[in-house]
Order: C-alpha cells, then sequence, then structure tokens
C-alpha cells in the first residue's frame, strides 16, 4: 500500500473546500489565532560585504544570542544561481506522482522523498512533502536518490552547493572569531572538510484553511546551522519574546538559523558569546 502524500490530499482538499481533521491543529497551535499582529523588530540583516569585519562578527554574535536567527546579504551567491536552484526543486514536486515515488524514502534511510508519517503527540499531522539528501561532501552522495527529472537537478544542485561552501566557511570563521576562537575551531569540531551538508526542500501544498494548519510544528533544528532560502510566499515564524511573529526577509538574502547542535557547543543560552 502506497503512502498518502499531501500533495495528493491538498488537491482533494482544496476540490472539496475542506481539510482532514488530522490536519486541523489545537487552538493553541492554529496560525489564523497565535500570529502576533502588532509591533514586532525586524530580524536582524548583516550585510557580509561590509568592509568592517569587526562589526560584521559583533552583529553576528548578537543576532545569534538575541535571536538564534537572522539574514545575511551580500552573501556571495549570485541570484541567477539561486532562481535555478529554486526552480528544479520545484520541478520535481510538479511531476506526476509515480516519477516521484521512484526516489521514495526507504525504510531506515533518511534520504530521498517523503512525507512525515508520525502523528504528533495530539494526534496531528503536518502539512508538508519533502526531498531530503546529501550535497556535500562530494565523496558520500548518492546520486541514486536525487531526482532524474528535470535533466538540470545535479547541475544546479552542485553549481548552488559551489557557492553555499564557502559561505559556510565564512560563517563557521565569523562565529569562531566571535567566541574569541581561532577561526577553524567551530568547523574543526564539526568535522572540517567531512563536514555533512543536507539540503532538505520542504513542499508546502496550497491548503483551502491556512489558519487552521501547519506546515512545520514549532521545533529548533537539531543541526549546527540552517541556511533557509526564502521564495515568494510568506510563512515562516519565529518565537520571539513569547509571541509568534512573521519573519519579514529581504529579497535575495539567505535565512541562518543557528541550531541545537552549534547552540550546545558555545552555549549560547549562558551568553558566553563575547567580541569585543
Amino acid at each position: 500500500m502506497g503512502v498518502e502524500r499531501v500533495q495528493t490530499i491538498a488537491s482533494l482538499s482544496n476540490n472539496l473546500g475542506t481539510i482532514p481533521p488530522e490536519f486541523i491543529r489545537s487552538e493553541h497551535e492554529q496560525p489564523g489565532k497565535t500570529t502576533f499582529h502588532g509591533p514586532v523588530p525586524e530580524l536582524p540583516v548583516i550585510d557580509l560585504a561590509n568592509p568592517d569585519q569587526d562589526q560584521i562578527i559583533r552583529e553576528i554574535v548578537e543576532a545569534s544570542s538575541e535571536w538564534g536567527i537572522f539574514q545575511v546579504i551580500s552573501h556571495g551567491i549570485p541570484e541567477e544561481v539561486v532562481k535555478e536552484f529554486q526552480r528544479v526543486g520545484k520541478h520535481f514536486f510538479e511531476l506526476p506522482q509515480e516519477e516521484k515515488e521512484k526516489i521514495a524514502k526507504q525504510p531506515g534511510m533518511k534520504e530521498g522523498y517523503g512525507t512525515k508519517l508520525q502523528r504528533e503527540p495530539e494526534g496531528k499531522k503536518t502539512w508538508v512533502d519533502f526531498l531530503y539528501h546529501n550535497v556535500w561532501p562530494p565523496h558520500i552522495l548518492n546520486y541514486n536518490i536525487w531526482p532524474q527529472s528535470p535533466p538540470e537537478y545535479r547541475k544546479a544542485n552542485d553549481e548552488y552547493c559551489k557557492y553555499l561552501v564557502p559561505l559556510v566557511d565564512l560563517l563557521f570563521e565569523y562565529l569562531s572569531t566571535g567566541l574569541g576562537l581561532e577561526k577553524n575551531v567551530l568547523k574543526e569540531a564539526l568535522g572540517g572538510e567531512n563536514m555533512r551538508m543536507l539540503l532538505k526542500i520542504n513542499y508546502y501544498p496550497p491548503c483551502p484553511f491556512p489558519d487552521l494548519a501547519l506546515g512545520v510544528a514549532p521545533h529548533t533544528d537539531m543541526c549546527t546551522f540552517t541556511l533557509l532560502v526564502p521564495n515568494d510566499v510568506p510563512g515562516l515564524q519565529i518565537l520571539k519574546d513569547d509571541h509568534w511573529v512573521d519573519a519579514k526577509y529581504i529579497p535575495n538574502s539567505i535565512i541562518v538559523h543557528i541550531g541545537d547542535q552549534l547552540e550546545v557547543i558555545v552555549n549560547f543560552q549562558q551568553k558566553h558569546l563575547t567580541y569585543p
């Protein structure tokens, strides 16, 4: 028996004008009720082209400590590379279902096309399908579970990673320096040149009642940090000062979300980040 994908459920739900009850969140999680609409501070913006490197480091330290998330501009990834990267990902989810199922995530595997099957403690599900696979380092890549269509998928990912890896290295250097360490310490502690980078494309099908459902449940990221490439459809929220607020981001920025591993290593919560 095949797995029922959210994309298929969404198609039926939009025709019927309803959604299955397991996708309707409890009132304390419904975006229509929990989203704060009052004045909120803007998501920190850090310009990596700033010639004052010390100021960049201070801003990253401050944003990491106070927000745990920030956006970077002048990050070095060309706009056309990002757009092509987004295009091939979107194309995959527009393929016929049988094509997507060819790289479905298998039991015991982390990589592949999938849908979160487990219900949450309250019996709820999230409105999302996903594609998940390694993108770095090259020697661990399994192209058999990468989409074969569109044919440009691999090239677009390789081109994106050509710019992604230097950006990740730069962020690690700034974070290490902000901690008063040598610039290579954090990256080496997390695997050095063998550190794994993974891609996850979340696909949120149109929902007839977006105020009742969630694409992703409230969470922290278990990784070191996440680089989020936003698209033109808003939806990202962050918990700031006990309020769920919409994250407003600058077009062509990259959002950096500090993950659990990095928080544990540097102990952000104890505010051990200091930089003169």
